[in-house]
C-alpha cells in the first residue's frame, strides 16, 4: 500500500456537475504481493506468469484473501474510486482509493496517525511518499514545556510548549493558541472538537501535523484556556502556578507520553506542592507553640500546617471550615507561630465585621497575649494609626477601612486576614475594591460559607487571594458558572472543584469533632386556617398575577425586586398577620405558628432548656418579645439597634435570661452562645448557610449537650417550597468544597412553583 498525492477530476462547485477541475487528492495504491510480484488491485487479470529458471510458472489470483484485505482497508475508511461517480481521472492513474471522502486536515491526518500503524501491526507494507502532505507525528513523541519568566515582571511567564522530534524541539502553542481564538467563548471548545477525526492536527511545516486525540486535545485546550484567558496569549501570572501543573495530568491518561519541563521550574514545584497538600494534607507538627495558651485538637493541628503551608508557598487560601471548629484559633496559633520563629516582620491586619472587633481582641489576649494588638474603630480612632506600625496584629472593620483607605494603604502587611469573608462576595463593592488595593505577602480568607448564594462569590474571593486564578469575572461565567449553574454540567463542576481544592480547606464537624453532642434537626409543619388561611390566599394570587406581569414586560432578570417583595409578603402573612400593614390584614386575628411557637417556648422552658429564637423580621421578634413580657417570662434581644452586643451576650451566657431573640442578620456570626441547647428558626431563610451559621452560634467546640433545632414552616406554603431551594443551594455549595453533583439556579417554574396554592 502506498500513500500519495494525484490530480484527480472533481465537480466545479456551482457547474451542478457540468464542468469539472482537476484537484491534488490524496489517494492510496493498493497492490498485492504474490513471491515478490506486486499486482495492482485495479489489475482484472485472473493469473499471471513468472519465470521459474527457464520456464514461465502461472500463479493464480486468490481474489478472496485480496477482497478480506480491501474490507480492511475500507474498515479504516478509504473509499474506493470506482464507487465515486463525480470523481473521475485526470490523468493516468495508479490509486484505487481515496484516503477519506472527506477534505478535513484531520480526518487525513487522523488515517496516517490512526489506520497506518494498525495496518502495519496485521502485516500490511506502507510506502508513504516523502512529498506526501499528511504525515504525521504520533501523539506518542516526547512532549516538552519550556517555562520562563518575563524580563519586566518576574510574576508573569512565558510558555512554549510541544514535542521533541529527534532532538529538535517543535513548538505547538501557537497552534494551540490560534485554535482557541477561532471561538470568543469556553463553551465553543467542545464544538471545535466535534469532528469525524480520530485526532485533531496542527501544522507544523509543509507536509508535517502533530496529531491529538480528541479527548486529550479537549483537557489541553481547557487549561491552555484558563492560563491564557484575558492575557491576548501574552503570557500568564504565578496565580496559574496550579494550571501550569494541570497541564502534567493531561498526559497522565494511560498512554507512554510524558511531559517534561525546562526552564524556571519553580512555578511548576509550587503547582506541585499545593495539589499535594490537598490530595495529602501536611503533617502537623507535634511541637508546641511557646506563648500559645491553648490546646489545639488534632483537626486543628492539621489546619495549623495547612496555613503554614500557604504560606510557605505563596499562596493565598479559603480556611473554610464549618462554623464553631475554631477558624480564629487556629488563626491566631499561625500567627503566633509566625512571630515566634521571627517571620513576622511586618504587621498583620485583619479586617472583620464591626460586631467581631472586640471578639478578636478578646480571643488574641486570651490565646496569643505576646502579639501586640491595635485596634482601629471607632471615632477617635486617629492615634491609632500611630501605634500601627509598633503592633503585631492590626484589627479592624469593613466600613472603617472603606473610609480610612488611604492610611491603611500606605503601609504594606505581612498578612492580610478577612473575617466572614464573605462580606466581599460582591466583586463589584466597595470593601472588595479596598481589599484589593492593600499590600500584603500573604491573604487568608476565613468563613465558613465561601458560597452562599452562586459561584460567582467564590470568584470574588480568588480574585482576593489571587487575582487572575480564576480569570476574570465574564471568563468565568462561561468557562464554570453559566455550564454549572444553568446547563447542570457535572464535569465542569468536577473540574472547578479540582481546580480550586488546593486552596480551601473545608471540614466538617461531624467527621473531625466526634467529641460533640449529637445536634437534632426537627420541621414542624404548621397548618393555617380560618382568616390567616383565607389572608395567604388572597395576597398568592394578587402577588403571583404581579410577578408574572412584571416578567412578561421586563424579563426575568429585572424582575427581582417585584419577586421577592411579593415573597416577602407570603412569608409576612406565614409568620403573623400582624406583619402585613393592609387593611385586608387588620382584620386577620391570630397566627398559627405564633401559638405554636409560644407553646413550643413554653414547653422546652419546663424542661430547663436554654433557647435561641431567630428570625429575619425584627418586627416578629418584637411581637414575641410583648408575648413573653405577657406571659412573665425574661428574655434577652439582640438586633442591629443594639448597642453593646457583648452585654447582651454575657447576659445570656451567666443565666439571667433563659430565652435570647436574636435578628439573623444581627446574630447569625461572631457569637459564642453554648450555653443555649435548643434553636428555633421561627421562619426559614433563603440562604442555608445563613441559618446554618445560625445554628451553630450553640452548636460548636464547647457545648456539652444535646442541641436541637426546630425550624418551623407553615405547611404548602412559600415556607416549605423555600426549603427544597434550600436543598440544592447547599448541595451546590457541598460539591465545590468536598464532593461531586450539580446544582442550577432559580428559573421561572421554580418561581411559579413557590406561588402555587397552599397544599
Amino acid at each position: 500500500m502506498r500513500l500519495a498525492t494525484e490530480s484527480l477530476l472533481v465537480p466545479t462547485p456551482g457547474m451542478l456537475g457540468q464542468g469539472y477541475q482537476e484537484r491534488e487528492l490524496a489517494v492510496i495504491q493498493l497492490s498485492f504481493d504474490y513471491d515478490s510480484v506486486r499486482i495492482a488491485a485495479s489489475d482484472e487479470r485472473e493469473a499471471f506468469f513468472v519465470a521459474q529458471g527457464n520456464a514461465l510458472a502461472r500463479v493464480e489470483r486468490d481474489f478472496e484473501a485480496e477482497r478480506r484485505a480491501q474490507c480492511v482497508l475500507e474498515s479504516f475508511g478509504a473509499v474506493e474510486l470506482g464507487c465515486l461517480q463525480d470523481v473521475g481521472e485526470a490523468s493516468e492513474t495508479e490509486a484505487q482509493y481515496l484516503v477519506s471522502v472527506s477534505d478535513s486536515v484531520h480526518a487525513l491526518c487522523s488515517f496516517t496517525a490512526y489506520a497506518v500503524p494498525q495496518l502495519k501491526a496485521l502485516g500490511w507494507e506502507v510506502e508513504i511518499d516523502s512529498d506526501y502532505p499528511y504525515q504525521v507525528i504520533t501523539p506518542e513523541a516526547p512532549w516538552y514545556a519550556e517555562i520562563e519568566p518575563e524580563a519586566q515582571n518576574d510574576d508573569w511567564f512565558s510558555l512554549e510548549f510541544g514535542v521533541d522530534l529527534d532532538g529538535k524541539r517543535i513548538n505547538v502553542l501557537p497552534g494551540l493558541l490560534e485554535l482557541l481564538n477561532e471561538s470568543s467563548e469556553s463553551e465553543s471548545l467542545s464544538s471545535l472538537l466535534r469532528t469525524p477525526a480520530r485526532f485533531r492536527a496542527l501544522q507544523i511545516d509543509a507536509n508535517h501535523y502533530v496529531v491529538i486525540p480528541p479527548e486529550r486535545l479537549q483537557k489541553l485546550l481547557f487549561v491552555l484556556d484558563e492560563l491564557y484567558q484575558g492575557n491576548g496569549g501574552s503570557g500568564f501570572n504565578r496565580a496559574s502556578a496550579a494550571c501550569v501543573s494541570a497541564l502534567e495530568e493531561v498526559f497522565e491518561d494511560g498512554h507512554q507520553t510524558q511531559l517534561r519541563w525546562t526552564g524556571t521550574t519553580s512555578i511548576v514545584d509550587l503547582g506541585r506542592a499545593m495539589k499535594r497538600a490537598s490530595d495529602a494534607p501536611a503533617q502537623p507538627s507535634s511541637a508546641p507553640i511557646p506563648g500559645l495558651q491553648a490546646s489545639l485538637r488534632p483537626y486543628q493541628q492539621e489546619g495549623l500546617a495547612w496555613l503554614q503551608n500557604l504560606r510557605e508557598n505563596g499562596a493565598g487560601g479559603v480556611l473554610a471550615d464549618d462554623m464553631g471548629l475554631g477558624k480564629t484559633l487556629q488563626t491566631i496559633s499561625h500567627l503566633a507561630k509566625e512571630k515566634v520563629e521571627g517571620r513576622l516582620k511586618e504587621p498583620v491586619l485583619i479586617v472583620v465585621p464591626k460586631s467581631l472587633i472586640g471578639n478578636w481582641q478578646r480571643e488574641i489576649r486570651k490565646f496569643a497575649p505576646f502579639l501586640r494588638v491595635c485596634l482601629v474603630h471607632g471615632t477617635n480612632r486617629a492615634s491609632a494609626y500611630e501605634r500601627i506600625d509598633r503592633a503585631d496584629v492590626v484589627v479592624t472593620s469593613y466600613p472603617i477601612l472603606v473610609r480610612d483607605l488611604e492610611q491603611f494603604g500606605a503601609r504594606a502587611y505581612s498578612f492580610l486576614i478577612l473575617d466572614e469573608a464573605q462580606a466581599i462576595k460582591n466583586g463589584r463593592s466597595q470593601a472588595k475594591a479596598a481589599v484589593k488595593t492593600l499590600g500584603a505577602r500573604n491573604r487568608l480568607c476565613l468563613t465558613g460559607t465561601p458560597v452562599e448564594n452562586n459561584l460567582g462569590e467564590l470568584w470574588s474571593l480568588f480574585d482576593f487571594l489571587m487575582p487572575g486564578f480564576l480569570g476574570d469575572l465574564p471568563g468565568f461565567r462561561v468557562r464554570y458558572q453559566v455550564p454549572i449553574e444553568k446547563d447542570k454540567n457535572e464535569s465542569r463542576l468536577l473540574q472547578l472543584r479540582s481546580r480550586v481544592a488546593p486552596y480551601i480547606l473545608r471540614r466538617m464537624k461531624d467527621t473531625v469533632a466526634k467529641d460533640l453532642p449529637p445536634k437534632t434537626e426537627i420541621v414542624r409543619a404548621i397548618e393555617l386556617d380560618g382568616d390567616q388561611r383565607d389572608l395567604y390566599e388572597g395576597i398568592r394570587v394578587a402577588a403571583h398575577a404581579e410577578v408574572r406581569q412584571v416578567i412578561r414586560k421586563k424579563g426575568l432578570a429585572a424582575s427581582t425586586v417585584t419577586i421577592l417583595d411579593a415573597l416577602m409578603k407570603l412569608r409576612q402573612v406565614c409568620c403573623d398577620p400582624r406583619l402585613i400593614s393592609s387593611n385586608v390584614a387588620a382584620h386577620v386575628h391570630g397566627s398559627s405558628k405564633y401559638d405554636f411557637f409560644m407553646d413550643l417556648v413554653l414547653g422546652q422552658m419546663q424542661q430547663g432548656r436554654r433557647i435561641l429564637v431567630f428570625s429575619q423580621f425584627t418586627q416578629m421578634l418584637a411581637l414575641i418579645a410583648n408575648g413573653l413580657r405577657d406571659a412573665g417570662i425574661r428574655y434577652t434581644m439582640l438586633t442591629g439597634a443594639t448597642a453593646d452586643r457583648q452585654a447582651r451576650c454575657d447576659e445570656f451566657e451567666r443565666g439571667d435570661t433563659n430565652i435570647f431573640l436574636i435578628s439573623l442578620k444581627a446574630g447569625g456570626t461572631g457569637l459564642n452562645l453554648t450555653s443555649a441547647d435548643t434553636v428555633v428558626h421561627y421562619d426559614p431563610w433563603w440562604n442555608p448557610a445563613a441559618q446554618a451559621q445560625a445554628t451553630d452560634r450553640a452548636y460548636r467546640i464547647g457545648q456539652k449537650r444535646p442541641v436541637f433545632v426546630y425550624n418551623l414552616i407553615v405547611a404548602g406554603s412559600v415556607e416549605e417550597r423555600m426549603l427544597r431551594l434550600q436543598r440544592q443551594k447547599r448541595h451546590l455549595a457541598d460539591t465545590i468544597l468536598s464532593g461531586a453533583g450539580a446544582a442550577g439556579g432559580l428559573t421561572e417554574n421554580e418561581i411559579d412553583g413557590l406561588f402555587e396554592p397552599l397544599g
